[in-house]
């Protein structure tokens, strides 16, 4: 049995962080960022990060081989999701995003005690299916990023409406520039997806010798592959902004959800197939 002692390493780490951030940039008594305060929240955050891969590392790829369960990749696109918020706070202010997320990843760190061990995965040393599983992380990373944010812009809309404004929110970005920052993530996530859906195929091709088959999860993939292209063409076309943005964004952060982890939890889960 594995122990869990790494995971509520990083698991109680994650959740200091969230207490820091959330008393300093959410409380009534939060304090203004200064320079020197933002390096050593980033030091923190990094040193956690670091934590986290090494001991998702040292499960995933024991004895030379990759084992992903369902709460391994649970655990590993948060991770990747925080660190893409600790890349995009050295250019933009997310000290208060970074507050919602990292409750999640603590979560996250600790889920893959609490779940079976997954089997080695086949054909882990092709390159193919590495270019695939990066994409693809990097993909649901982005897009849990993307609905993360568009819940906390309509959140920030409602209360400008009312007139009613915590801490944290005051200390956003604008709306208008948490607009345009939410399309670049879905732009960037978007990309990653095409070329999931493109690898996977030629992955397929590949290992079997033929197309990748048409199941739920290659449904379910492409029809979010569509819910993200028609909300970038209205964007682009209609001017989308708002609840519609909203809508479109977990709509396809779902399905995307259904495609991947959905299977892997009715698999190991439900049925026991690990």
């Amino acid at each position: 049995m594995q122990s869990i002692l790494p995971y509520l390493v990083s698991a109680l780490l994650y959740a200091a962080m969230a207490a820091y951030f959330w008393r300093l940039h959410w409380s009534p008594a939060a304090q203004d960022m200064t320079p020197a305060r933002a390096v050593v929240e980033r030091s923190c955050v990094l040193a956690t990060l670091t934590v986290h891969g090494l001991v998702l590392f040292g499960v995933m790829f024991a004895d030379h081989t990759l084992r992903i369960g369902v709460g391994d990749a649970i655990s590993a696109i948060l991770w990747l999701t925080v660190l893409i918020y600790w890349l995009g706070s050295l250019f933009y202010r997310l000290e208060g995003l970074q507050a919602l997320i990292l409750p999640v990843a603590a979560a996250a760190a600790f889920l893959p005690a609490l779940l079976p061990a997954a089997k080695p995965l086949p054909n882990t040393d092709m390159l193919a299916f590495k270019l695939h599983l990066v994409m693809s992380m990097a993909a649901y990373s982005l897009f849990t990023i993307a609905s993360l944010h568009v819940l906390l812009m309509a959140m920030l809309e409602r209360r400008l409406h009312l007139g009613l404004l915590p801490a944290g929110l005051r200390r956003l970005p604008p709306l208008l520039t948490m607009e345009n920052l939410l399309f670049r993530i879905i732009w960037a996530g978007f990309i990653m997806l095409t070329l999931t859906l493109v690898s996977g195929v030629f992955f397929s091709e590949e290992v079997f010798g033929k197309a990748a088959r048409l199941n739920h999860k290659t449904v379910f993939g492409f029809v979010s592959w569509i819910v993200f292209a028609a909300l970038l063409l209205g964007r682009h076309f209609r001017g989308w902004r708002g609840r519609v943005a909203v809508r479109w964004t977990l709509a396809g952060f779902l399905l995307l959800v259904l495609a991947y982890l959905g299977s892997k939890f009715v698999l190991e889960i439900l049925l026991g197939r690990v």
